[in-house]
């Protein structure tokens, strides 16, 4: 199964020069709590931007369009098909980021976990638009504005009702 997990801001916006938007302290929690002994799956810029690499518990994989270039404590991969080549099929495969990876791999997700986040941010990095003709909701949660949490958001997970065609396999 492969996931995707992320926070976005009102217009969809997830990061900004490389950074998250906000900092959400039980969101966090959450996404260490479900990636935890999983894969997770990012892209170069999105492992240069952690502070603290590898994240620890997970199976790091770092795609790259650089061939042969590799990562201290992660699997490098070149291509979406290589990562996930690298993976383990009976797994649930977390994809963390950034703008291209979500872009590439939301065509192959079956599942999205997304903090909304009820603001706007200046971000220069978007998610794809969700189409409900596509994305149901199976999971609904709202927080206010609390000591862990700056802004109000909400969390919700999306399961596939409808396959897309595959750009790659046209």
């Amino acid at each position: 199964m492969i996931s995707i997990i992320v926070a976005v801001s009102e217009d969809l916006g997830i990061g900004n020069k490389n950074e998250l938007l906000w900092h959400i302290s039980e969101d966090l929690k959450r996404f260490k709590r479900l990636t935890y002994g999983k894969t997770v799956i990012m892209g170069k810029r999105t492992w240069e931007s952690l502070p603290r690499k590898p994240l620890t518990g997970r199976k790091n994989v770092v795609i790259t369009d650089i061939p042969h270039e590799s990562f201290s404590d992660a699997i490098a991969a070149y291509s979406i098909e290589d990562a996930l080549g690298k993976c383990k099929k009976e797994e649930e495969i977390f994809i963390i980021g950034g703008g291209s990876i979500y872009n590439q791999f939301i065509p192959l997700a079956d599942r999205l976990y997304i903090t909304h986040v009820h603001k706007k941010s200046p971000a220069d990095v978007f998610f794809p638009k969700i189409d409900p003709k596509i994305w149901e909701v199976v999971e609904k949660e709202e927080f206010a504005v609390n000591e862990g949490s700056p802004v109000p958001y909400t969390y919700i997970i999306y399961e596939r009702v409808r396959k897309i065609p595959n750009r790659r396999s046209e």
